[in-house]
């Protein structure tokens, strides 16, 4: 281990969560209705007042969490930051549709009207995240209360009646298992079973479930991992079934691991499928950084992004194998931690504005200038370098 190397990695991943927290305490707060603005453009412009709900709860969530695992963010900016996010999803989130009180809405007015509502479950995991870790600063049990609440529904959604979601079943839309679906589910086990015993108990079936689904994905005699397969674990014809999201099977590799405990059979199989294939096949060997999405059979991906980089493979990658490499102590893994955190700081953070560039051309180049949008928001980013200062906290010992 190259312990010079990774103090000089903790530090300046330090100092870069330290500059992205306050950028986002700086310009996303809204002091006149609540909530987080998270269409800043480049100098902390906010450019569109639509707040995202997804992003509402990821933020609380990552002020939550900082406040409560580090000791410099200990702040009572941060947490009455928290609590003003908290309240305005509370208020304003939910949204009745057909006599179902657990649906979110998608994107809500500056003031908290619903403007849409997506048929997905992703809004209401971010909510459920937020409620119960805001639970855990304030010891509020009825937050606590009402993610458990609508993680039952949520459940409910997903292995009984998709129809609350407001999607009918086609004759031609074949029922898919969307990777997204079970990882977002057992990240919510870990979330809610966190330091509760019995909570792990009530959540170990599901635990267990979510994880069969996702090794689902580990297809063509275990050379590919796919991102849509067969309800049945098949793969699928079509673009649809050849999809791989690189940066997305990583995220689920440290999902497992994290999962994995003392689970040997299951730590390897999340480290070679889901950290070391994806990123083998993911790594633009010419110009560096990962692909956004890729076509196992090399087909032209449909989506028109496939070949930009974007900030948050990177950050499920540095996370991912810095997690392997603690696990393991592989210096394999340690040397690709070092490959993408060269890529990562060398590209996407701005050195003049503060926080970090989303979207890069496959040549590295800044394609879009805003630090957020519908889709990032103040997650990823601080989660990666929160996460990996942890990480060598723990690998160089806590005070270096």
């Amino acid at each position: 281990m190259s312990v010079g190397k990774l103090e000089e990695c903790r530090e300046h991943i330090r100092a870069q969560l330290d500059a992205v927290v306050e950028f986002w305490l700086k310009y996303s707060h809204d002091t006149v209705h609540g909530g987080f603005f998270t269409c800043i453009g480049r100098d902390g412009n906010v450019y569109d007042e639509l707040k995202y709900v997804w992003l509402q709860g990821r933020q609380v969530w990552m002020y939550c969490r900082l406040y409560r695992s580090v000791d410099r963010f200990r702040r009572p900016d941060i947490l009455e930051a928290a609590k003003a996010g908290g309240e305005f999803l509370r208020k304003f989130a939910r949204v009745s549709t057909n006599g179902n009180q657990w649906k979110c809405a998608f994107c809500l007015t500056r003031d908290g009207k619903a403007v849409k509502v997506q048929r997905t479950i992703f809004s209401e995991c971010f909510y459920i995240m937020a409620m119960d870790e805001l639970s855990r600063v304030t010891g509020d049990k009825e937050m606590q209360l009402e993610a458990e609440q609508m993680m039952e529904q949520l459940i409910y959604w997903v292995r009984e009646d998709a129809s609350g979601l407001g999607r009918p079943q086609l004759p031609g839309d074949v029922p898919t298992n969307n990777m997204a679906v079970p990882m977002m589910l057992l990240c919510l086990v870990q979330q809610l079973s966190e330091g509760r015993p019995e909570a792990g108990k009530k959540y170990a079936e599901l635990g267990s479930w979510c994880v069969t689904e996702i090794q689902q994905h580990i297809q063509r005699d275990g050379t590919a991992i796919l991102e849509n397969v067969s309800a049945t674990g098949a793969e699928l014809p079509g673009c649809l079934g050849r999809l791989q999201n690189p940066g997305h099977a990583l995220e689920a590799g440290w999902f497992l691991l994290r999962y994995a405990a003392d689970n040997k059979e299951l730590q390897k199989t999340a480290i070679e499928k889901f950290v070391e294939l994806p990123f083998e096949s993911g790594w633009d060997k010419a110009h560096g950084g990962l692909f956004y999405f890729l076509d196992v059979d090399g087909h032209c991906p449909t989506q028109l992004e496939w070949s930009m980089k974007l900030w948050w493979p990177h950050s499920e990658a540095l996370v991912a194998f810095l997690m392997a490499y603690s696990q393991t102590r592989s210096p394999e893994l340690l040397e690709n931690f070092f490959r993408v955190y060269e890529y990562t700081f060398s590209h996407f953070p701005d050195s003049e504005s503060g926080e970090w560039f989303g979207y890069l051309t496959q040549e590295g180049k800044v394609a879009l200038d805003f630090k957020g949008g519908p889709f990032k928001g103040f997650f990823h980013v601080p989660r990666c370098l929160y996460m990996c200062e942890s990480l060598l906290d723990d690998l160089l010992g806590k005070h270096g």
